[in-house]
């Protein structure tokens, strides 16, 4: 695949690390050979072994982030490098290095994020950790369906973006959760995404995941709690004030029926619960419209400050 007609596009390949001395050096050579313009950047996270010198020895440009986690590293290498076009990809060797041309180009065409899709190919067969299998069905799903989207791998790694998207984008998750996050996000502003099928491959012998099924996997469901809660409040708030609400209706409904059949209210203090209960489910449906209204206008302002910082980049960049 080569690049199209903008072939002068500058390229870099961000490949964030921690203790990836097995794999390092053979990922950087791929994407030497697969992209021999690019400049390719390495990010050690604290590693403790000799991911920084191979990667140096490799001839990539290497820096430290001492924050530890994945959305830390990736949110200074957003803030610290300037690109027409970024492949980010990790140092573990599970991605295909020459599928990025064809990622490059797409950004190329105009689309803000183009997604490696493992799901669609060898990802179920390669990966030989069931829960994780389950874990990206699962996360897939909710998403999809509260976004009315048809993503089929919102956890992918493997991801080329746009200059705009980069400089606009603003990383919150500091580890293993910033690739929901940035799919979440994506959704809600509505940018223009482009899934390409890659080959997936596990890791090699030696080379040991720092993911942690358990703990990173409430992490990331974490996330898409507080993001639903952000980016859709009114089906949040609403739904969760509907049913608060039908709940005190329901002992409400209890009472009256009493009320009716004796003409007296034995039970107060279910009464009042009730209608406590009632008045707070619709405060949270009220809380959910005033919140609806501020991220429907938060979106506005992230289009008009991405068009602006667009324009300011085609006349100055």
């Amino acid at each position: 695949m080569t690049i199209p007609a903008k072939h002068t596009a500058s390229v870099a390949v961000l490949l964030p690390c921690f203790n990836e001395q097995p794999t390092i050096g053979k990922v950087i050579d791929d994407f030497r050979a697969a992209l021999p313009s690019a400049t390719i950047y390495v990010y050690d996270n604290n590693s403790t072994d000799d991911t920084a010198r191979i990667a140096t020895q490799e001839g990539a440009v290497v820096k430290k982030e001492p924050r530890q986690g994945k959305g830390n590293v990736i949110r200074a290498m957003f803030e610290d490098i300037d690109a027409d076009v970024y492949i980010m990809a990790d140092g573990d060797d599970t991605y295909p290095a020459e599928a990025s041309p064809a990622m490059v180009a797409k950004i190329l065409e105009g689309y803000d994020m183009v997604i490696g899709d493992r799901l669609s190919s060898t990802y179920f067969e390669e990966n030989k950790r069931p829960f994780h299998n389950i874990g990206n069905r699962m996360v897939r799903g909710a998403i999809n369906g509260l976004f009315h989207a048809n993503i089929t791998d919102v956890m992918t790694g493997y991801r080329a973006f746009s200059f705009t998207y980069v400089k606009t984008y603003p990383i919150q998750s500091e580890g293993f959760e910033v690739e929901t996050e940035m799919t979440i996000h994506s959704l809600d502003k509505n940018i223009r995404i482009y899934e390409m099928p890659i080959q997936y491959r596990d890791r090699p012998a030696g080379s040991v995941s720092k993911l942690d099924t358990v703990g990173d996997g409430i992490k990331v469901l974490s996330t898409i709690f507080r993001m639903i809660r952000e980016y859709k409040p009114l089906p949040f708030f609403g739904g969760l004030g509907t049913v608060i609400g039908l709940i005190g209706f329901g002992f409400l409904c209890s009472v009256m029926i009493e009320f009716w059949h004796t003409g007296l209210v034995s039970r107060i203090p279910t009464l009042i619960g009730s209608v406590l209960l009632i008045l707070a489910g619709l405060l949270m449906f009220i809380t959910g419209i005033i919140l609806d209204v501020i991220a429907k206008n938060d979106r506005k302002r992230y289009i008009e400050n991405n068009n602006l910082f667009a324009c300011l980049r085609r006349h100055f960049g």
